[in-house]
């Protein structure tokens, strides 16, 4: 919560709205910015072939987002 609380104010809305929205058991889909669809499809691609990020590579992104 307290990375949360550190963000920009839209950002803390979205979250919000998401949170309430999880918990309220609405399983609606978000929308989604045109301009990520093709990272989006890529990704589904990567994960149907099985390739997925190493722990190191999951641990360098999660350290990027804390500077």
């Amino acid at each position: 919560m307290e990375a949360v609380r550190q963000m920009p104010r839209d950002d803390q809305e979205k979250i919000a709205r998401l949170m309430l929205s999880l918990a309220e058991g609405d399983q609606s889909p978000e929308q989604t910015e045109p301009t990520h669809l093709p990272d989006i499809l890529e990704s589904l691609a990567q994960l149907r072939r099985g390739e997925f990020a190493s722990d190191a590579d999951v641990e360098t992104a999660f350290r990027s987002f804390g500077s």
